[in-house]
């Protein structure tokens, strides 16, 4: 659901605890300038999240220049895995670059060589083979490019379909939107790609049949012969929701790749370095694809990330023809290189599962008391608490805007809602948070539902 927020300062109450602090009004006055400048001279796009102006973060912390402080529950979208502003992270760029080495487009580097070791001594096997690239965007697109080689070398030249799910999200470039499930943000497209074909999501909510007799159904309604199946991409959880397949329709899938000398890929952009309260998302599954995508997480700073895969997949393509200008910058390798380091020696999947049960056990005794959470998504330290007009599965994206608008002026800081309908209120703090912080963050969350709930009834 696009829209803005308001940008007119408005008195709200005032918040002291030892994790948050509101001091001013909201929106800030002070921040009106700076608001207006990137009113100005960024595209309207860029104005859809809460008017925060972030001036330092720090662990699971945001604070602006007034004295504000926020729980933060956006990571500043999945980013910021080990903790925002970690002194390791800004200590490897600094050395990094203190060396005078800042970019060197593929020619070797000994920073890249350790990065690439690194991930693939953590990755299980056959994921052997690492390609650094920036974006999560651009390992999607890398994906699709590399199905559809592995496909080419099969001699049938039919076999070019790539399946994804509905409502799914893959980025923003024309491959990866094509991919992805969300009809809006392909609507600018024109003619698309008739090798990109969208099934039902096994999410056991807006899709009931969560059985993989749904998949096989699909492809036939969809007229897609298996043979001309070149691969299969799945967000390892689906973003807008926070929901996971079933584990056993994932054994089903990776066999029916396997059988058809399909690729199977998990889109990790959101779901790897311990979201999910396991290193890798995957292995809630029991599986390993073929390809497997990250990004966000993977510096907990920095822009970069990286497709993993099988070397009979990821060294189809000769010297020199899969490359990227920005591949494995020594200062972003430097960062992911510190992340990583924290994300395993802290244990920080441990305590996203263990925070992250907390977490939803909080979100599912919410969900008893308020028929308009239809549902609570989500594993370790990311949640999706989906909208709905009682009674129905209808997203209520409105009631969504306003918890999140609520919950911002309160001191917990989300970015907008995201999913089906703009319903999903979404929650993913940085893994360094504390049980504490999970209670009086949904403690917030309540009062928000409480009030606007409470609100409605009485108009």
């Amino acid at each position: 659901m696009a829209r803005e927020f308001d940008l007119t300062p408005k008195p709200v109450p005032r918040v002291e605890t030892a994790l948050r602090r509101i001091v001013t009004d909201f929106v800030v006055p002070e921040s009106i300038p700076i608001l207006q400048k990137l009113q100005a001279y960024e595209p309207i796009a860029m104005c859809g999240q809460p008017p925060v102006v972030w001036d330092r973060a720090e662990g699971f912390q945001v604070y602006d220049a007034w004295g504000n402080q926020w729980i933060d529950w956006s990571s500043g979208v999945l980013i910021a895995n080990a903790g925002h502003g970690r002194k390791q992270i800004a200590d490897a760029i600094a050395r990094q670059a203190d060396s005078r080495l800042l970019t060197n487009y593929c020619f070797p580097s000994e920073i890249r060589a350790r990065l690439v070791e690194r991930l693939a001594n953590l990755l299980p096997q056959p994921l052997r083979k690492i390609f650094l690239l920036t974006t999560g965007s651009e390992t999607v697109e890398c994906a699709i490019k590399l199905c559809r080689t592995h496909a080419s070398r099969s001699g049938n030249r039919a076999k070019n379909v790539i399946v994804s799910y509905d409502k799914s999200f893959h980025g923003r470039t024309l491959g990866s939107q094509q991919a992805g499930g969300i009809p809006a943000l392909k609507d600018w497209i024109g003619n698309l790609d008739p090798g990109f074909v969208q099934i039902p999501f096994p999410d056991g909510f807006r899709t009931a049949d969560n059985s993989f007799d749904g998949f096989e159904r699909a492809l036939r309604e969809h007229n897609v012969p298996p043979d001309s199946v070149a691969g299969v991409i799945l967000e390892t959880y689906q973003g807008g929701s926070a929901a996971f397949a079933p584990a056993e329709y994932m054994h089903a899938l990776r066999r029916w790749c396997t059988a058809h000398d399909a690729l199977l890929v998990c889109d990790e952009v959101q779901a790897g370095f311990g979201r999910t309260g396991t290193l890798w998302g995957f292995e809630h599954y029991g599986v390993v694809p073929d390809l497997a995508l990250f990004g966000k997480g993977m510096a907990s700073s920095l822009p970069i990330s990286a497709v993993a895969g099988t070397p009979g997949v990821m060294d189809l393509h000769p010297a020199g023809s899969m490359t990227s200008t920005h591949t494995g910058n020594p200062v972003c390798c430097a960062a992911a290189l510190a992340s990583i380091d924290l994300v395993v020696n802290e244990d920080l999947a441990g305590n996203s599962r263990r925070t992250g049960a907390l977490l939803h056990e909080r979100l599912r005794a919410l969900q008893s008391r308020f028929p308009q959470i239809g549902r609570v998504d989500g594993k370790g330290l990311v949640a999706g608490v989906a909208c709905v007009q009682p009674g129905d599965l209808s997203p209520d994206g409105e009631l969504a805007w306003r918890v999140v608008e609520r919950c911002v002026e309160k001191g917990v800081l989300m970015f907008s809602p995201v999913g089906f309908g703009g319903g999903t209120v979404k929650i993913s703090p940085p893994l360094v948070i504390d049980e504490a912080a999970i209670r009086e963050s949904v403690a917030v969350l309540e009062e928000a539902f409480e009030e606007i709930t409470a609100q409605r009834a009485a108009a």
